[in-house]
This record gives structure tokens, sequence and C-alpha cells, in this order.
């Protein structure tokens, strides 16, 4: 895939171009308005591979459930490991295409890791993510972006009101999701870790708020992303927050996504896995 068509869907996965912008973008490089929406079908997930982790997995228990968030009622899916003791917890915050099979197996491969998970719907006050991601992309523009801060925050406190949660929350996201931990991180003290994906990075200003232990994710062929991470690192430890942050050289942009068969690094989202599995295990589990 060419640097400029990558460039293109990084800004359209990432919300700066709408759909329009972005066809009409692709249509000049592919050669014609229908050869640009066929590539955008190549390009976009195969939801069909989604399932690493069966639902009916016997090591776990998973539900939908629906929480108060700052926006009203939000829609959420849980997977939590069977057992009786209190487990740490994580957040999971999907990309720009919603809510999807994708996501909630990722919440279901953290539940067989030892850790409650819940993945809210932040497209639940729009009626909920729809089962086209392409029209989830639009949906995903009209959200109020400081309610859904607050939406997400009010997910890490569900989770410490569980009977079996020990309280202690982390968040993960990718891509649009990985902004949103930024987020998230930034403006509720009581997390105790974040791990951003190729997540776009908060104002400097703001990341002395900071309370929680950072593992920054980022691809190395990622060049609109990767432009803000020296003002974020100077950010960082001029506020001496607790940080580490790692980039996947010739992984691109959604490379953990492994429904997506253009963007997914084998490689590095394995290594970025394991990384994250054990900074939260570190981090929660006192």
């Amino acid at each position: 895939m060419g640097k400029n068509l990558r460039d293109l869907y990084i800004d359209y996965e990432s919300g700066i171009l709408t759909r329009r912008e972005f066809i009409t973008r692709l249509a000049i490089v592919a050669g014609g308005t229908t050869a640009a929406y066929s590539l955008m079908i190549s390009l976009g997930n195969n939801y069909a591979n989604a399932e690493i982790i069966p639902k009916d997995d016997k090591r776990i228990e998973t539900k939908n459930v629906v929480f108060k968030g700052d926006s009203g009622d939000i829609r959420a899916y849980m997977a939590t490991p069977k057992g009786e003791k209190k487990v740490p917890c994580v957040v999971v915050v999907h990309e720009i295409w919603g809510l999807n099979p994708h996501i909630e197996d990722v919440a279901r491969r953290f539940a067989v890791e030892g850790f409650m998970a819940i993945a809210p719907d932040a497209l639940s006050p729009l009626g909920g993510s729809p089962e086209d991601p392409q029209k989830a992309f639009p949906m995903m523009r009209q959200l109020d972006n400081d309610k859904t801060v607050k939406d997400f925050i009010a997910a890490a406190k569900y989770l410490q009101s569980q009977p079996r949660s020990n309280k202690n929350v982390g968040v993960v996201g990718f891509c649009w999701g990985g902004s949103m931990s930024n987020q998230v991180a930034v403006n509720w003290p009581e997390l105790k870790a974040a791990a951003p994906y190729y997540g776009g990075q908060p104002d400097s200003k703001d990341v002395p708020k900071i309370k929680a232990a950072m593992l920054l994710h980022y691809a190395g062929d990622d060049q609109r992303i990767n432009q803000g991470i020296p003002a974020y690192e100077e950010a960082l430890k001029k506020a001496s927050v607790e940080y580490t942050l790692h980039i996947y050289e010739g992984a691109q942009h959604a490379f953990n996504n492994d429904t997506n068969e253009s963007r997914y690094n084998k490689e590095a989202a394995q290594l970025a896995w394991k990384r994250t599995i054990d900074f939260f295990k570190e981090k929660l589990s006192g």
C-alpha cells in the first residue's frame, strides 16, 4: 500500500476526513470512484476473523450491561474470568468504527488473562453502534467529546462498583480509542494505568494531571500520529509521569487489529499485547 493511501486511510479512520472527503481523495489515488469504493472495502475490517476467544469459552463469563454515563444510559459488553476472587479491571475503548465483534473479542482476551473487562459503546447516546462500521464513522463525529470522556470514566467507576473488582482500573484503547485513553488518564486521577495504542496525544498543558502509569504503543509507519510524540514525551518527563514508550518499526497504524489484513502486523501485535498484559498485571493486581 503506498504511503499516500495509508495516510489517507489513517486520516479517515481517525476522523480528520469525512467519508465524502476520503472517497474523493481516494478516487484520485485509485484512478476513479468505482475503484475507490472497491479499495475502501479491501481496506476495511473482516469481522469474520474477529473471534480469537469464543463467546462460550469455559474460562470466562460474558454479558451485555447498561450503566449511567454523562450522556445517559451507556451500553457495554463485559467479560469476566470465572471464579470468586477479586480481579483487576480494564476499560477497553474501541476505534472510530464503534463497538464491534473485534473489540468484544479483545475484552474476552483480557478476561482469560484474569481481568474484568468492559467495552463501552461510545455511540450509545445515538442509538448504539450499527452493524455496518461505515455507518458508525459519521456518527462518531457527532459525539460531544467532553461527555464521551466522562462516559468512559463512568465505565471505570462501574467496574469499581462490581463485587469482584479489586478497585484498580486501567484503560486500553486503539486509534480513536487510544486518544480517548489518553483523555481518561488526564481527566480521572483514580486511574492506575493506561495503554493507548497509536492514539492522539493530549495537550501538553494537561499532561501534569495524569496520575496513572502510561504504556504508549506507536506504529513506526504512522507519521501523522507520531508527529505528536516529542511534545508528549517532553511533557511527561517534565511532569514526572511514569511512562514507557514503544515504537514498532515496520508496523502501520492499527497494527493490532487482526481483522484488518492490510494493517495487522502479527509480530508487533503480539509483542505489544504481551507488554500490555504484563504492564496491567504489575500496575493493577496490588
